[in-house]
């Protein structure tokens, strides 16, 4: 059937609508209908440039940028000096939005599958053609005696447009799930039931004195390391006395590297630490009887866990935890915060809940330096991102569809082929799903066998809002607006690229399904958010009417209420105490692996400017590399280059050697990120996946992957190559990568 008016409208949404001026910036609003073609007139070109607000989302941090503008193209990206995540700082992956932006092998309107999945062979379709299939099918399976057969996995989204999806899945009896490789479901659940809070905290570390990090690199990776880069700014040097950084971490990490006291402890026991911290304060310390007593439960089971006990299990000395015990419970404006891979274990939810306990202890819950809690959102159902279903969910999820329980999977900015460890075998069951969707606009993994692809527009072209994962203490909402008309524009309206959520209410219409939403467009829905706000007279932006204070809000990037805050107490709850950790495998080495600084989970992988971006400690780009203790690689004969073979429980995968003093030397450190099976020519083929050779290990509370629980051999295979690296150049790279490709794909078993 045809798209009606009122669908094709929804469809159009409103995402080619002029972008706001920045403040200040005093600039024509026809600048923002010039179009932006591959070779631009000569006779357009101003040399003007024009500065845009929004939100970024190259990772989940969502921070405040402002994008350059030159004749309707995007130039370059700055931090929002309004926006109180960053305060005017930004990420490199930020920068890296404009290359996305203008990728060359973006996906320019909808594909059709022609060939065998897989094969890469499509052939283009108009937007009706594409939402009248997907509405067909899920039409056929709402009719259904057996509904739910449809699924949808999305990245974790909230704003409106995790309302928007919210309202789609329940309206067409679709089951949801957020995909996150490397989850944040085990600190979340240890942050809710430490602090009653489903949003991450703001860590005050600006104001802190003393700093005790369990596993997580604030400052290269976890959570929201631009806003805490620059908290660490002034911790080390605001005008006061310098704070201190301890870091407890098994491999040596960007925040270890910055640390005063690096404690380099066995895999898996950070929560013994923690609780062996927390015998020293109570029975030491003078710490709140009515705190140990809601902690412990009355009993005194805590004591077990004093230094002399577990000393040997975390493998460092008693006296070294008397002694952080001591500065931390002595400190005015102690900090404990923790995550990555202490909380990648079978008992992560068990540690990670010792660790936010500490806080609770120290009495820092809504003090300087401390803890801030965050307050409810200004807007009823509109909320930060949930965390991602667990692994053990997605191994449900694919028994469902290996029992042919799943009729269409659905897939947006989410790439579970790539990122599912292989023994789920997301890959060897997805041929029974008979119909897989994609929106993304970019050919990664999931999407290169996808049967139909519905590409979304970047998000620099437009319309969403945004409430920090990792809150700042009061009520904050991002703004995002199209900076820039969409670039395959010219394509016309049934080709080209749409936004997602309109995709999704357009989709709807046709099924004739009403959404219980406050508008027909994306855009309409988000304008009536900002309306809601404006009734409540309060905030960041004032204005006399609802156009004015509309304009005044896309001008800043959001709105924020710095009087609006959270509790400033919680109530303790009862510890758990520590349980054996389950590791796979017999190999010799703990395997670490980590998120890399510019490729993340390998959502960044497509961007050549993050292959490109030298890794703070090892300065290694474009490839994966494997990082061993220098006197273990003498002692194999291993120099810099070698080829290794990294064999787990589950399969085996090559990476370049990087010996390194400060490597454990019973561990071995690999990176995540490449690896991909497609993602377009800057990825495509380079490097291997460790997700690839990872064990079911579940955390055994909340079914999370245990990312960090396995152990691997390791051998030489006697072939070499130059790591591509900051400090020198490799011939002709990568024009003969092809040769290097050969050496270092993923071999699990399982193509």
């Amino acid at each position: 059937m045809a798209l009606t008016r009122r669908q094709f409208l929804t469809l159009m949404g409103g995402s080619a609508g002029a972008a706001v001026l920045f403040q200040a910036c005093g600039v024509h609003e026809r600048e923002l209908l010039i179009d932006s073609p591959i070779e631009m007139p000569e006779d357009l070109v101003s040399g003007i440039d024009n500065w845009y607000a929004t939100v970024c989302h190259q990772c989940d941090t969502g921070e405040g940028i402002v994008v350059r503008v030159i004749e309707g193209r995007a130039k370059k990206i700055e931090g929002n000096t309004d926006y109180p995540v960053n305060l005017g700082k930004h990420s490199p992956r930020c920068e890296a939005a404009v290359q996305g932006l203008y990728h060359p092998d973006r996906i320019s309107a909808p594909l059709l599958r022609t060939g065998p999945r897989g094969s890469g062979e499509y052939r283009e379709i108009s937007w009706n053609d594409a939402i009248n299939r997907l509405a067909n099918t899920l039409t056929e399976l709402d009719n259904d005696l057996e509904p739910e057969k449809a699924v949808l996995i999305t990245n974790p989204v909230g704003g409106h447009l995790g309302l928007v999806v919210k309202e789609f899945t329940e309206a067409v009896s679709a089951n949801r799930f957020v995909y996150e490789p490397v989850e944040s479901g085990v600190v979340r659940t240890a942050v809710q039931q430490v602090y009653g809070q489903d949003s991450i905290p703001d860590f005050d570390i600006d104001n802190s004195d003393f700093v005790l990090s369990f596993g997580a690199d604030f400052l290269g990776t976890w959570v929201s390391p631009t806003r805490y880069s620059r908290g660490y700014g002034e911790f080390r040097q605001g005008g006061r006395s310098r704070g201190k950084l301890v870091h407890v971490d098994s491999r040596f990490s960007t925040t270890a590297a910055n640390a005063d006291q690096w404690v380099r402890v066995i895999p898996g026991t950070e929560g013994l630490l923690a609780l062996a911290l927390l015998s020293v304060m109570v029975s030491q310390h003078n710490a709140d009887p009515s705190t140990v007593e809601a902690l412990t439960g009355g009993d005194s089971w805590l004591e077990s866990y004093n230094p002399e006990n577990v000393a040997s299990q975390i493998g460092i000395d008693s006296e070294v935890i008397r002694h952080i015990a001591a500065e931390f419970a002595d400190s005015e404006h102690a900090l404990a915060l923790g995550g990555g891979s202490a909380a990648a274990h079978s008992n992560g939810l068990a540690a990670m809940k010792a660790v936010y306990s500490l806080n609770l202890v120290a009495g820092n819950i809504g003090q300087k330096g401390g803890v801030i809690l965050n307050p409810e959102s200004p807007l009823e159902g509109v909320s930060a991102a949930e965390p991602g279903n667990s692994f053990s969910e997605f191994q449900r999820l694919i028994q469902d569809i290996d029992v042919g329980n799943v009729k269409v999977l659905m897939v947006r900015d989410a790439d579970p082929y790539y990122g599912l460890p292989d023994i789920a075998d997301f890959k060897g069951k997805l041929a029974k799903v008979p119909l897989v969707v994609s929106f993304s606009n970019m050919m990664d993994d999931t999407t290169s066998v996808a049967d139909l692809i519905l590409p979304e527009h970047h998000y620099l072209e437009d319309w969403g809002t945004d409430i920090p994962l990792a809150g700042v203490g009061h009520q904050t909402i991002g703004f995002q607006q199209p900076v820039v008309r969409p670039f395959f524009e010219a394509r016309g309206d049934n080709l080209g690229t749409k936004g997602f959520a309109d995709v999704l209410l357009t989709v709807a219409q046709v099924m004739g399904k009403e959404l219980d939403l406050p508008g027909e467009t994306f855009k309409d829905i988000i304008r009536d958010g900002a309306r809601k706000l404006y009734e409540l007279g309060r905030g960041s932006v004032t204005a006399s009417s609802f156009e004015a204070f509309w304009n005044g809000i896309l001008q800043r990037g959001g709105w924020w209420d710095v009087n609006e805050r959270g509790p400033s107490s919680v109530d303790p709850t009862r510890l758990d105490s520590i349980s054996d950790i389950n590791i796979s495998g017999n190999g010799e080495f703990y395997l670490q692996p980590f998120l890399s600084a510019s490729l993340l989970d390998g959502r960044n992988a497509y961007l050549p400017w993050m292959q490109a971006m030298p890794d703070p400690v090892s300065t290694a780009t474009w490839q994966t590399w494997v990082e061993i203790n220098h006197k273990v690689a003498e002692e194999r004969g291993i120099k810099e280059g070698d080829v290794i073979e990294i064999s787990s429980s589950r399969g085996t995968i090559k990476a370049l050697a990087m010996p390194n003093p400060a490597t454990d030397p019973g561990a071995v450190s690999i990176p995540f990120g490449q690896g991909h099976r497609d993602g377009g020519r800057y990825s495509s083929g380079r490097g291997a996946s460790v997700f690839s050779i990872l064990d079911a290990i579940h955390d055994k509370d909340t079914g999370s992957l245990a990312w960090a629980a396995n152990k691997v051999s390791i051998r030489a295979t006697g072939d070499w190559v130059r790591v591509p690296k900051f400090e020198n150049t490799v011939a002709e790279f990568p024009r003969d990568e092809h040769n290097h490709i050969i050496e270092l794909t993923t071999d699990t078993g399982n193509h």
